[in-house]
């Protein structure tokens, strides 16, 4: 009895373990791109003036290519999923109040509470989720993932810039910060690469050969630029942050959120997407599959530099990004083997 028991774990065991590496080969290359834009940064090997011309060339060039690529080789039916736009926006709305409301103290005010419910809410589906779920799911996982993106731009970030204002401008200067946060969103060019190539998709139009190779192009090198990128960014971050805080900042004003990002938003995509889906929503599993992978990846780095900007205390949504980057790398090969 005890051999026959031993016989049965020992493959499961090299099964479940074999799951694991073979995820960790797909995952591991994108973390190590972010952790040599960071050593490249830290180390002044990229100077940090030079971080800002990465940073644009990503958002202006590379991923609005990748994304209209993406968005154009995908069925529109897809990218107007209505299970997608329930789950994400109701998630992300819970998460958000949640975040806020476990956040508020004598430390910790609307300003800070606004943006840490951002990062908490806001993954890095851009820079790293694209590329590393359509790497895991191949070209399917496209599709959801685009459309969380427009939900988080427009509607997440909106209503956390406003939150971010009740500190002391009250309601008009909440309703000014939705308004600025709405019209970022529709001068951002990856929404307009999104909606560009959705349309392209609808219509079954093909851009002209040499555009289209300018376009492979630049898509090609959206990947590896946008992941050394953020390694980059959460260094410059972190470097100015430390440069302009003397005091530490305690633990408790940032683990939490991470963890709530790493932990409670992925499972709360899939409790509140298995039930929308048990009582009739219209969303294959596959989908749900995937915005819980989606849920489950780091903190958006692109929120440091609106915090940065919105005034609020930038080295702990900087400590935020950088704990959840370095955590994931272990936290979303688990789950990513777990589930798939």
């Amino acid at each position: 009895m005890q051999e026959r028991h031993c016989g049965t774990v020992a493959p499961s065991l090299a099964v479940t373990i074999a799951i694991v590496l073979q995820i960790l080969s797909i995952t591991f290359p994108f973390f190590a791109l972010v952790l040599c834009g960071f050593v490249a940064a830290r180390r002044r090997l990229l100077p940090l003036e030079a971080v800002t011309g990465l940073n644009s060339f990503v958002l202006f060039f590379a991923l609005p290519c990748m994304l209209y690529r993406f968005g154009s080789s995908t069925p529109v039916v897809q990218l107007l999923d209505v299970g997608v736009l329930f789950t994400w926006l109701v998630c992300a709305l819970i998460t958000v109040s949640f975040t806020v409301a476990v956040s508020l103290s004598r430390r910790i005010g609307w300003n800070d509470g606004a943006f840490g419910a951002l990062v908490a809410a806001f993954p890095n589906t851009g820079f790293m989720g694209v590329p590393l779920l359509v790497a895991l799911l191949g070209p399917r996982a496209a599709g959801p993932i685009i459309l969380t993106m427009l939900i988080d731009m427009v509607i997440t970030t909106s209503l956390c810039l406003a939150l971010s204002r009740l500190d002391g401008a009250g309601a008009q200067g909440a309703s000014k910060a939705a308004t600025n946060a709405l019209k970022a969103a529709a001068t951002n060019p990856l929404a307009w690469s999104i909606l560009l190539g959705a349309a392209a998709s609808a219509m079954t139009l093909e851009l002209p050969e040499p555009v289209l190779r300018v376009v492979g192009l630049l898509a090609d090198a959206a990947s590896p630029v946008a992941l050394f990128t953020i390694g980059a960014v959460l260094a410059r971050s972190q470097m100015m942050a430390l440069a302009n805080n003397h005091a530490p900042i305690p633990l408790r004003d940032y683990l939490p959120v991470a963890a709530i990002k790493l932990l409670l938003h992925p499972l709360l995509v899939l409790v509140v997407g298995a039930n929308a889906i048990r009582f009739g929503l219209p969303m294959q599993p596959v989908v749900l599959l995937v915005l819980v992978l989606a849920a489950a990846l780091p903190s958006a780095s692109n929120v440091s530099l609106l915090a940065e900007r919105f005034g609020a205390d930038n080295g702990r949504i900087a400590r935020i990004i950088l704990v959840s980057t370095a955590a994931a790398f272990v936290s979303f090969s688990l789950l990513a083997a777990l589930l798939t």
